[in-house]
């Protein structure tokens, strides 16, 4: 089974930026990867998800702000998380599936099998 890590979370001041990465062990290649988080005292939510296969797709509450990546030479995927906000404050996730996950399925955790352990990211106001 794959094991994924996360990388890049920190403490940033709000406006500022962060780039998370995700690296997934062994040659195995992914069609769907995707980016979760998890705010205290709340259910763990949709970030963005990118499929090999082709499509990028962030939950509305990111869009415009955040821009997923995936570098398949490197076996990575990249966070790359602008204009950031205190609501942004989380430990971020990320998951992978062998196959393709379907649109209406991307925000569903329970499509991705493999998950890393997650990496903190806070924004101080």
């Amino acid at each position: 089974q794959a094991q994924l890590v996360e990388s890049g979370g920190g403490l940033v001041q709000i406006g500022g930026s962060l780039r998370l990465s995700c690296a997934v062990s062994g040659s195995t290649r992914h069609d769907t990867m995707a980016w979760f988080r998890q705010a205290p005292g709340k259910e763990r939510e949709f970030v963005a998800a990118s499929r090999q296969s082709g499509g990028t797709y962030y939950a509305d509450s990111v869009k415009g702000r955040f821009t997923m990546s995936r570098d398949n030479t490197k076996n990575t995927v990249s966070l790359q998380m602008n204009h950031l906000i205190p609501e942004d404050t989380a430990v971020y996730y990320c998951a992978a599936s062998l196959n393709r996950v379907i649109t209406s399925a991307v925000g569903n955790q329970r499509m991705y099998r493999n998950w890393g352990q997650g990496t903190q990211v806070t924004v101080s106001s």
